[in-house]
């Protein structure tokens, strides 16, 4: 296994949120962030690593031996086959993408009696772009995204059956379709192959309950048994891909006790919700407590960034333990990398 950073977790401090004032973040930047932060790569979106100088990203991806993931979204053939021919460029052997159709939180009401046609257009325009990626050499990774069930996306890469789709596994995003963490890694294990280490505090509500980002280790995942099941269960495990993206800065409200969550979804066990729903149960923050962030809460731009930094060397920090913990297993973590206590901010 190897971990690294996405740019996604800290919107503000990497110049990519309207908001922010600060600069935007270069590709060749983060890879410097990701050295000095005792890391092993990066995943780069397509648009920033298209702007960049590429031989020097190759040449310093080498030079350090970090991985690169290009991470775009959607389902259009022609966009992916650009993505994978930039991936194919600068040696990178993932191309992460997200299907999306439903909103953030897992929620598919506005597209009532059209899920089912909307997952035959996905297939089709991924299968469409697996053939370009086969071609490359390269892998699609579809993500869930907050959009798609485990039981949609094993149904995708069986579908589709190429050894260059497989999927992205963001550690905490299980929870938006009404799914356990570690069940649902043990579900898509076997088409893994890049993974964004993210966590939440859960905060119940009436409907069901809010996701609040947080530091990677502080929150509700396990992230132990995670790492069982990957070295256990995912092909060629040691070569995983792992970049740490928190979550967003706006709360994620999975309605899951609302009548109308569950008319698109695939059937559910009563014992699957039951086991969702108990983890919630034991993972939930009290009633009433403060669930905002400082952008939610309307804070100055200085104060954002300065709370997507502390959450960040804070799951800097936690995932060189699990480097540690992966290193005594026996598991391919490279030995070149810097104190991460020298971490850019």
């Amino acid at each position: 296994m190897r971990f690294g950073l996405s740019m996604f977790g800290t919107t503000y401090a990497m110049g990519l949120h309207p908001r922010s004032t600060a600069a935007p973040m270069t590709a060749e930047a983060v890879l410097y962030q990701a050295v000095q932060s005792g890391l092993q790569g990066a995943e780069l979106p397509a648009g920033l690593l298209a702007k960049a100088d590429q031989q020097a990203i190759i040449r310093f991806a080498r030079e350090h031996e970090l991985y690169l993931v290009v991470a775009e979204g959607g389902f259009d053939p022609e966009r992916l086959g650009e993505a994978i021919a930039l991936a194919k460029s600068v040696g990178a052997s993932v191309v992460r993408t997200v299907a999306g159709g439903a909103m953030l939180g897992g929620d598919r009401r506005h597209m009532a009696g059209g899920w089912q046609p909307f997952l035959a257009k996905v297939r089709e325009g991924l299968a469409e772009a697996t053939a370009i990626a086969e071609q490359a050499g390269v892998t699609i990774a579809i993500e869930n995204h907050q959009d798609l069930a485990s039981e949609e996306l094993i149904w995708l890469c069986e579908s589709i059956s190429s050894h260059h789709i497989g999927l992205t596994l963001d550690t905490g995003n299980p929870l938006a379709t009404a799914e356990e963490p570690v069940d649902f890694a043990r579900r898509i294990a076997p088409y893994l192959k890049n993974v964004h280490l993210k966590d939440y505090w859960i905060h119940p509500t009436d409907e069901g309950y809010r996701l609040v980002r947080c530091p990677i280790g502080q929150g509700a995942v396990d992230f132990p048994a995670l790492m069982d099941v990957f070295r256990t269960s995912a092909p060629a495990s040691g070569q995983l891909t792992m970049s740490i993206e928190i979550g967003a800065l706006e709360a994620r409200h999975v309605r899951v006790l609302a009548d109308d969550y569950w008319p698109e979804y695939p059937p559910r066990s009563a014992q699957q919700l039951a086991q969702v729903m108990r983890f919630v149960q034991q993972q939930a923050k009290p009633a009433g407590a403060q669930w905002q962030t400082p952008h939610e809460r309307g804070e100055s731009v200085d104060a954002v960034i300065a709370y997507e930094q502390a959450q960040l060397m804070s799951s800097i920090a936690y995932v060189h333990q699990l480097m540690s913990t992966a290193n005594q297993t026996n598991l391919s973590i490279p030995s070149n990398q810097s104190n991460p206590s020298e971490a850019v901010s």
